[in-house]
C-alpha cells in the first residue's frame, strides 16, 4: 500500500469516526518546506461535510491518525492544512515494494477495452516536415501512455493519396521529369515526388506572370478593378496598400489613387483560384489527369501508383529514423467513397436534411455551431462524409475499440467537434469516447514554413542537424575518451533525437513552439540531454557498485536522510502521472515529471554520499534508489520514444 493510500484510508475512517459523516475524496498536496511534515493533507474542502474551524478539524484528525496509524510520528497544522511526519520505516517498505516491481507504473493491457490512435497521415506530394515530427512525436507517445495506463491500442493512420495536390506533382515529373527515380537521383522518393511539387508552382507562377502580359488578363482586371479597390477600402482583403479616396462623396463616381502593383497582387490572390480553374494550362491538365484518375485511366493510375510508392518507401525510412511505428494504414483513395450510405440512413433518421439544391446537411445550432454541409447536391462527397464513413469502418475494423484519438493540428477544431456531434446523433455509443488530440503550429526563428514554395523545414534534415548538433557539443565537452567512432556516433544520434523528441513533447500540446534545434541540445536545464545524462551517472554509480544490493532491505532499524525521503515521494507519484497523462493525452506531464525526478536526484546525489557511505545498509538503500530513479528515467523516457545511453 503507498502512503497516500494508507493517509487517505486514515483520513477517512478518522473523519467517519469523529462526525459521523463520511467524505469521498481526501486532497493532498506537498509539505511547504517552512513547516515540519511529509505529506499535507488539506482541510478546506472538508467543510462541505462538516462545518467547523479547519483548524480543530485539522486537530481532531492529527490526532486521531496518530493515535491509529503507528507510521505516522506526530503532526501539525497551519490554518487548514494538516502536516503529517511518516516514520522512516513506511518510506522504506514502500520503496521495498517499488525496488522489486520491474514493470513498476505500467498497468497489463486489456483486449477488451481498446484505444485507436490516429497520427501522422501525411500528403503523398511531399517529405515530412517539422509539421509532421510534432504530430507524429505527440501520436507515438499518447499511444504508448494510454498502453502503459492499462489500454489496448491500435496505431493508425489515413495517407492523403489523392486530389488535385498529387495530381501536380505527377503533372510536373510526367512534364520536366525527363524519366528520373529515386534510384537515378539517389534521392528518397519522398523528397523527389516534393521536388515536383515545387516544381509545379514554380512553372505555374511563371506561368500566371506570361498571362498579366495578355489582353485578356487586362480585360479581366480592369473588369474587376472597382470590385476590388472597394474591398480594399472595406478592408476585405486584409491588405496594407494605401488607397486615396480624393474629394466626392458620391459612392458611384469615386475617383481612386492606388498601388497599382498592390492591387494586381489584391487581385492575384482573389483570382487565384479561378485562374487555375479556369485559364490555367497548367490547372487545367492537372484537373484532367484527376478525372482520369477517378474514370480509371489504366496509365495515370500506374503513374499515380509508381509514383505513391516511391512516397511510401520515403516515408518509411522517417518513420524509422524518428522511432515511430503503426498497426494499421487507411488510404483516402479507399475511403473518400465511405460515408454516403450512412448519410443516406441518416437522411430516412431525421438526421440530416436535404436542400431545394439536393445537397444534405446537418443543423447543429442548437449545439452552439451552425450548418454544416455533408453531401453536395450532385451527390459527391465532402471531407466529413469520408471521415464519418471511416470513423464507422474502423469500428468495424476494431470491434473492441472503445474510443479513438485523432491526432491533428488546432486549425481543424471545429471540423472535429462536428464529426464528433454527427457521430454521436447517429446512434453509436463510442461517439462519446472520441478525442481530438488538437496541437499547436511549430515555429522556427526564421519564420512560417510553406510546402509549395519549397520552404518547409524536412523532417529528414532535421534529424541530421539535430545529431550534428549534439556532435558538436559533445565534442566542445570532449567526455568522449575510449569510444570508438562506431560508438560516437550512436551516441551522437540518441542526444539528438532526444533533444528533439524532448524540446517538443515536454510542451502541453495545446501550445505553439518556437523550435531552436542549438536551445534543444542542451546539457543543463530542461533538455532531453541533461536527463540522458543524468541517466548515464546513475549507470556508472551502478558499475561501480561491486556488492550484491538486489535483496530488500530490513527498513526497521535504517534511518533517512531527507533527499532520500524526497526521492521516494516522487518516485511514488509515477503510476499516478501515467494515469494523469493518458487521461489527459499529455505527454508533457510524463516529461516534466521525469525533470522533476532528475533534479531531486541531482540534489540527492551531491548533498547525500552513495558509494562513500560507510553503513553497508544505508550504501545499499542508496545505490537502490539510484537504480530505481534510472529506471523510472528509462521507462519514462521509452513513453515519450526516446533513448537513454549507458555512458555519456
Amino acid at each position: 500500500m503507498s502512503i497516500q493510500t494508507l493517509i487517505e484510508s486514515a483520513v477517512k475512517k478518522g473523519f467517519s469516526s469523529l462526525y459521523q459523516t463520511e467524505i469521498p475524496t481526501v486532497e493532498f498536496q506537498a509539505t511547504r518546506k517552512e513547516f515540519e511534515g511529509d505529506i499535507t493533507v488539506v482541510v478546506f474542502p472538508m467543510l462541505r461535510y462538516k462545518k467547523g474551524n479547519p483548524v480543530q478539524i485539522g486537530t481532531d484528525l492529527g490526532n486521531y491518525i496518530v493515535e491509529n496509524v503507528q507510521e505516522v510520528t506526530r503532526f501539525n497544522v497551519v490554518k487548514g492544512f494538516l502536516n503529517l511526519v511518516i516514520a522512516d520505516n513506511l518510506y522504506l517498505n514502500t520503496f521495498n515494494q517499488i525496488f522489486t516491481n520491474d514493470t513498476y507504473g505500467f498497468v497489463t493491457p486489456t483486449e477488451e477495452d481498446a484505444v485507436l490512435v490516429e497520427y501522422s497521415s501525411p500528403n503523398t506530394n511531399k517529405p515530412l516536415h517539422l509539421g509532421h515530427i510534432r504530430n507524429n512525436l505527440l501520436g507515438y507517445s499518447v499511444s504508448e501512455i494510454i498502453k502503459a495506463a492499462g489500454k489496448q491500442v491500435y496505431k493508425t493512420q489515413i495517407i492523403n493519396d489523392r486530389g488535385i495536390h498529387i495530381c501536380k506533382s505527377m503533372l510536373a515529373w510526367q512534364k520536366f521529369g525527363k524519366g528520373e527515380t529515386p534510384s537515378s537521383t539517389g534521392l528518397k522518393g519522398d523528397k523527389l515526388v516534393g521536388n515536383y511539387y515545387v516544381r509545379f508552382e514554380q512553372e505555374f507562377q511563371k506561368e500566371y506572370s506570361e498571362f498579366e502580359k495578355t489582353e485578356l488578363f487586362k480585360e479581366l482586371f480592369l473588369k474587376d478593378k472597382k470590385k476590388t479597390l472597394a474591398d480594399k477600402l472595406s478592408n476585405k482583403d486584409g491588405s496594407d496598400h494605401e488607397v486615396l479616396v480624393p474629394n466626392s462623396n458620391s459612392k458611384e463616381n469615386l475617383e481612386y489613387k492606388f498601388d497599382e502593383e498592390g492591387l494586381k497582387k489584391v487581385f492575384k490572390s482573389n483570382f487565384k483560384n479561378e485562374y487555375f480553374t479556369n485559364y490555367s494550362k497548367l490547372g487545367i491538365e492537372a484537373q484532367e489527369m484527376l478525372q482520369k484518375w477517378e474514370a480509371g485511366d489504366e496509365e495515370v493510375v500506374a503513374l499515380w501508383k509508381k509514383m505513391n510508392q516511391w512516397v511510401y518507401d520515403g516515408f518509411e525510412v522517417t518513420y524509422k529514423n524518428l522511432g515511430v511505428d503503426f498497426d494499421s494504414f487507411y488510404y483516402e483513395s479507399n475511403t473518400y467513397l465511405l460515408g454516403k450510405d450512412n448519410i443516406e440512413e441518416g437522411l430516412k433518421n431525421g438526421v440530416f436534411f436535404k436542400k431545394e439544391d439536393g445537397s444534405v446537411w446537418i443543423d447543429l445550432t442548437e449545439e452552439g455551431l451552425d450548418e454544416k454541409i455533408v453531401l453536395r447536391s450532385d451527390g459527391t462527397a465532402v471531407y466529413m462524409t469520408q471521415d464519418i464513413g471511416t470513423a464507422i469502418q474502423r469500428s468495424k475494423d476494431y470491434p473492441n475499440v472503445n474510443g479513438m484519438v485523432y491526432t491533428v493540428g488546432n486549425e481543424q477544431d471545429y471540423h472535429f467537434k462536428v464529426l464528433f456531434l454527427i457521430l454521436k446523433k447517429l446512434g453509436y455509443s463510442w461517439a462519446d469516447q472520441l478525442f481530438h488530440l488538437s496541437y499547436g503550429m511549430v515555429d522556427l526563428p526564421s519564420g512560417k514554413m510553406k510546402s509549395r514554395e519549397g520552404t518547409v523545414v524536412d523532417a529528414d534534415d532535421l534529424m541530421v542537424e539535430m545529431t550534428n548538433t549534439a556532435r558538436s557539443l559533445s565534442q566542445d565537452l570532449g567526455k568522449l575518451e575510449g569510444y570508438s567512432e562506431e560508438e560516437k556516433e550512436r551516441l551522437y544520434k540518441i542526444i539528438g533525437l532526444g533533444a528533439l523528441k524532448y524540446y517538443i513533447l515536454k510542451v502541453d500540446p495545446k501550445k505553439r513552439i518556437l523550435f531552436d534545434p542549438k536551445e534543444s541540445v542542451d546539457f543543463q536545464g530542461n533538455t532531453g540531454p541533461f536527463i540522458q545524462y543524468t541517466y548515464a551517472r546513475i549507470q556508472s554509480i551502478l558499475r561501480k557498485a561491486d556488492f550484491n544490493y538486489s535483496s530488500p532491505l530490513n527498513a526497521v532499524e535504517l534511518s533517512l536522510h531527507p533527499k532520500e525521503k524526497e526521492l521516494i515521494k516522487i518516485i511514488e507519484n509515477y503510476p499516478e502521472m501515467i494515469q494523469q497523462a493518458a487521461a489527459n493525452h499529455s505527454p508533457a506531464l510524463i516529461a516534466n515529471y521525469t525533470y522533476d525526478l532528475v533534479k531531486e536526484f541531482n540534489s540527492f546525489y551531491q548533498n547525500v554520499s552513495i558509494l562513500g557511505e560507510e553503513n553497508q545498509d544505508k550504501k545499499i538503500a542508496r545505490v537502490q534508489l539510484s537504480k530505481k530513479v534510472g529506471d523510472i528515467i528509462k521507462s519514462a523516457f521509452s513513453l515519450l520514444g526516446i533513448e537513454v545511453p549507458e555512458r555519456m
